[in-house]
């Protein structure tokens, strides 16, 4: 058994309504013992009202991702059913192999560990994308599922997630991570098992739902539940528990678990201009495949702003990006065709929450004519306090009687000019 081995560095590089997608019962993680401190890293869009403190900011333990893990889980461990011991060793039988898949993933699990915590979900469940697509961003073919959550195309259209010949929404790592995990928390409301919430999530909500309505909720025995239910649903939780026992015993696999410097997490940034990804990588310095492996949602080529108004980043390029921008903005910046002509950036730009910094002054004059495009998850408190307007004067603006907006609908956010 090895238990010398030092943490190596991480690299750089990196279906139905959720049986598109591909636990014991326990009540949600808030209840719970708390987690250990750990810095929030950034919020998408989305979701949450708050604004918290910029990772790029932040000091972070590299050891919290794996410990804060272990305290959020809320299913068996690894001896409660041999199938489960099975496939951990099955994962890990090459252990440098799985170390390395590890580590190129950690970035994208570690984000994914943190929205689910916000929505109070099992930890376990921010390995999903491990059983799925080992964190990858997966393109589907047509009417096949995508990203690292593998969402079918109508799932997708249900969870209000844009797709589209030149924008994949459910390769946008923050959106497509907040909607499955707002979703698996409705499933933990409505069906109050974490273990039926992974089979809802593999097979279907609905299918789940009958299949409890005639047989009654599953015993706490045996861990995976004997409800006639398909093979691959079954072996999916197996699956799911499996990898959450080789994060829980590294050391009985014969594994060590990745480091995750703070410079490699995974930010965002938001941004005015469209742009091409090869510009963008540039200002970053980042080759365009690293870019576009972490921003996989943008098709053609061109991070469209229209689609999705910011990037995702490692936290220790946000910087020499935001100055290439700044100083773009401030020269001879070339527009992309086809894209539109927008105000300069100057200092509307975040590293994690999207607050821009800016002075009202300022944003209000950047701000001037604009519209904004509601996305799903946003409410019409967030996208005032993103404008740095009163929900009063977006009401105004675009004749609303309440504060009830949808997903597609585009709103101005300045006074008619």
């Amino acid at each position: 058994m090895k238990t010398s081995r030092r943490l190596r560095p991480l690299p750089l590089a990196t279906s139905m309504f959720l049986a598109a997608c591909a636990s014991g019962p326990a009540q949600k993680p808030a209840q719970a013992p708390a987690p250990a401190p750990a810095p929030h890293v950034e919020t998408s869009h989305t979701v949450a009202p708050s604004r918290p403190t910029p990772v790029a900011n932040s000091a972070v333990d590299d050891g919290n991702i794996w410990q804060n893990l272990r305290n959020s889980f809320a299913m068996a461990d690894c001896d409660a059913d041999p199938n489960i011991l099975a496939w951990a060793r099955r994962y890990t039988s090459n252990p440098q192999r799985f170390e390395d898949q590890l580590a190129a993933a950690a970035p994208r699990l570690a984000y994914v560990q943190q929205v689910a915590e916000r929505h109070h979900v099992a930890g376990e469940f921010a390995l999903v994308p491990w059983v799925e697509s080992q964190y990858r961003p997966v393109y589907g073919a047509k009417g096949m599922p995508s990203g690292m959550w593998q969402i079918m195309p109508s799932t997708a259209n249900a969870m209000g997630i844009r797709v589209d010949k030149n924008f994949d929404g459910r390769l946008d790592v923050p959106a497509a991570t907040d909607a499955i995990m707002a979703l698996l928390s409705r499933y933990h409301d409505d069906l109050g098992d974490w273990r039926l919430v992974d089979y809802a999530f593999n097979a279907g909500e609905f299918g789940i739902k009958r299949v409890v309505s005639q047989h009654g909720s599953p015993p706490d025995e045996p861990v995976i539940p004997k409800m006639p239910v398909k093979p691959v649903t079954r072996e999916h939780l197996v699956k799911l528990l499996a990898i959450a026992c080789v994060i829980r015993e590294p050391d009985r696999f014969d594994v060590s678990l990745p480091s995750l410097p703070s410079e490699q997490r995974l930010v965002k940034v938001e941004i005015d201009n469209s742009m091409p990804i090869a510009r963008a990588a540039s200002h970053a310095g980042m080759s365009p495949d690293d870019l576009k492996d972490i921003n996989a949602a943008f098709r053609n080529g061109v991070i469209d702003t229209k689609a999705s108004p910011y990037v995702m980043l490692p936290s220790n390029k946000v910087e020499q990006f935001r100055n290439a921008l700044t100083a773009e903005n401030n020269g001879n910046a070339q527009s992309v065709p086809g894209t539109a002509t927008l105000p300069p950036l100057g200092a509307a730009l975040s590293a994690a929450d999207g607050d821009d910094g800016a002075s009202p002054d300022k944003r209000s004059a950047s701000t001037s004519n604009r519209t904004h495009t509601v996305k799903s998850g946003e409410s019409l408190w967030s996208i005032a306090k993103r404008y740095s307007v009163d929900i009063k004067q977006l009401q105004q603006w675009n004749h609303l009687a309440g504060a009830v907006v949808k997903p597609g609908q585009v709103l101005k956010v300045s006074a008619p000019g």
